[in-house]
């Protein structure tokens, strides 16, 4: 996709969500972008950049946190073995249970504008995206699903090499569906990204930077997850 070139806004009439299984994906749509220090549930929108020399103190002390292991093999992994894909099913996470995917979820807790297909409480077919990757304004609509895509802050083969395939289902399914480990963005940018952890690739996006390392040491540390050591150092240079 070239930059610069965005899908045309679409005026609609789509439903609004209805109170009827509506969750603070919802109650969040449209309001600023959260700061990942300020945001341990992942239930805020975006991911917005830290800045300040002590928000910046606190992110090192955080990272400082994370164990750190060589990458294991990616024998075994398949997307399979973290569930169905956005599975409404997982036990202890925000919006599980509520009706509607995990990806819609996400979609409604950062898009603004948001409108829903006639006569569903879920289903997004429009908004508008700050994608905090690259820092474009992205005006999506269903019929291009792929243009926004929902990222895994933490992979799900990286959780897999790194010890996720001796974890149980019920623990893989929580953090593929955790709203702390995902983020909608441009799609193009997490293709690229692939299952890299942070010292392999880093939104181009510079001044998000820190607080994407930020968010991948909470994601760890919540799973337990170790990091490499090429991983950290690169996350701790990013907020120095």
């Amino acid at each position: 996709m070239v930059a610069g070139v965005l899908l045309a806004a679409v005026a609609a009439k789509g439903t609004q969500h209805s109170a009827a299984g509506a969750s603070g994906a919802r109650a969040a749509t449209g309001a600023a972008r959260a700061m990942p220090l300020n945001n341990t549930r992942g239930t805020k929108p975006g991911l917005a950049p830290i800045t300040s020399g002590k928000d910046r103190a606190a992110a090192v002390a955080l990272i400082r946190k994370l164990r750190v292991k060589g990458s294991g093999p990616k024998t075994g992994y398949a997307r399979t073995r973290f569930g169905e894909n956005w599975a409404d099913t997982a036990d202890g996470v925000p919006y599980a249970g509520n009706g509607c995917s995990t990806r819609n979820d996400l979609l409604a807790r950062d898009g603004r504008n948001v409108r829903y297909r006639q006569g569903s409480p879920c289903v997004v077919t429009m908004m508008t995206l700050k994608d905090p990757y690259t820092g474009r304004t992205i005006r999506w609509r269903k019929q291009r699903a792929d243009l926004v895509q929902v990222d895994h802050v933490v992979p799900m083969s990286y959780s897999w090499r790194m010890g996720a395939a001796h974890w149980p289902m019920a623990k893989r399914l929580r953090i593929a569906n955790d709203p702390l480990n995902l983020l909608p963005v441009y799609g193009p940018a997490n293709e690229a990204k692939g299952g890299s952890g942070p010292a392999s690739w880093l939104p181009p996006n510079r001044k998000i930077r820190c607080a994407y390392v930020t968010r991948f040491a909470q994601v760890a540390l919540k799973y337990h997850l170790p990091v490499t050591r090429a991983d950290k150092a690169t996350m701790l240079a990013q907020c120095r």
